[in-house]
């Protein structure tokens, strides 16, 4: 049984800490909302007031905030774990971030003898209820060695892409494969639609052939419903685009239909639906229509 940390209990954080406390281990916790941290309590786990006293009371601590300002605020902040001066420490950020930035991180926490590991996750609240991630991890593989049993217990697959920020730049490839397929069967179920063909028909036939996908099956029923209760907001994927954009910039690289895709998120947003799934990519392509998919 170790001692464990974790930071940030939102949609993915509190289903990953129930599956580490399955697995035998102590948890110690924080988050800025308190509603997020009394389900974790009920079940055995310890709250912390600060992101240093969690890293001060535990061998590794497990951070998932939303985007790379959260993860700085964590780590830097007043009352953050790079206060807990902590030789020896682990840090495994499993947030969804900057590439560049999640470098400069690493290096300022090995300066206090600390270990980072970037370990971003692709597989949504599903795969954190079921503890099915797919993890990508970029940093020491020793380090990776001594946390693979705990990740071990949050996913399935687990990857060592290469040194500090590997894990984040396989993420917004990640990304870039989910928006754009995402976008894809928006756009294939509209035009079945708009034609007169029964679009839940037709998606099941897709998922027969070499059209399927993952998305197909799970969100391509949400999109056919309009059920846009959040796995994974919209906001988000934003965010993640914008790293894929960001990077690409500075690479020299084009991007095309990334930057397509994001201008349709960009309508959802300025919609008001920034915290819609982002499967609710469908409305944006709706109103350009003007057709609704039925």
């Amino acid at each position: 049984m170790a001692s464990l940390g974790f930071i940030g209990l939102g949609i993915m954080g509190n289903p990953m800490c129930r599956n580490l406390m399955k697995g035998g281990h102590r948890l110690h916790v924080y988050d800025i909302s308190p509603q997020c941290i009394a389900p974790l309590l009920a079940l055995g786990a310890t709250a912390c007031r600060s992101s240093r006293e969690v890293v001060e009371k535990t061998e590794v601590t497990f951070i998932i905030v939303p985007d790379t300002p959260d993860v700085a605020e964590v780590l830097f902040g007043a009352g953050g774990a790079a206060e807990a001066r902590a030789p020896g420490k682990i840090i495994v950020d499993m947030s969804s971030i900057s590439p560049v930035e999640t470098k400069e991180f690493a290096k300022r926490l090995a300066a206090q003898g600390i270990d980072m590991l970037d370990a971003p996750v692709s597989g949504g609240e599903v795969g954190a209820e079921s503890g099915t991630l797919s993890i990508m991890v970029g940093g020491k593989e020793s380090v990776l060695e001594k946390v693979k049993p705990y990740l071990d217990l949050l996913g399935k697959t687990i990857t060592h892409i290469g040194d500090h920020g590997a894990g984040q730049t396989a993420k917004v490839a990640n990304q870039i494969i989910v928006a754009l397929n995402l976008e894809a069967i928006c756009e294939a179920l509209l035009f079945a639609s708009k034609a007169g063909a029964d679009p839940v028909k037709v998606r099941a036939a897709l998922m027969g052939g070499a059209a399927n996908s993952r998305l197909l099956e799970v969100k391509g029923e949400w999109i056919l419903a309009h059920r846009f209760q959040p796995g994974f907001r919209v906001k988000h994927q934003q965010k993640d685009l914008n790293n894929a954009l960001s990077a690409a910039r500075k690479l020299g690289l084009t991007l095309p239909n990334t930057a397509t895709t994001q201008e349709l998120y960009n309508a959802v947003a300025g919609q008001g639906g920034a915290d819609l799934d982002h499967c609710a990519l469908i409305t944006a392509l709706e109103q350009l229509s003007n057709h609704k998919l039925a």
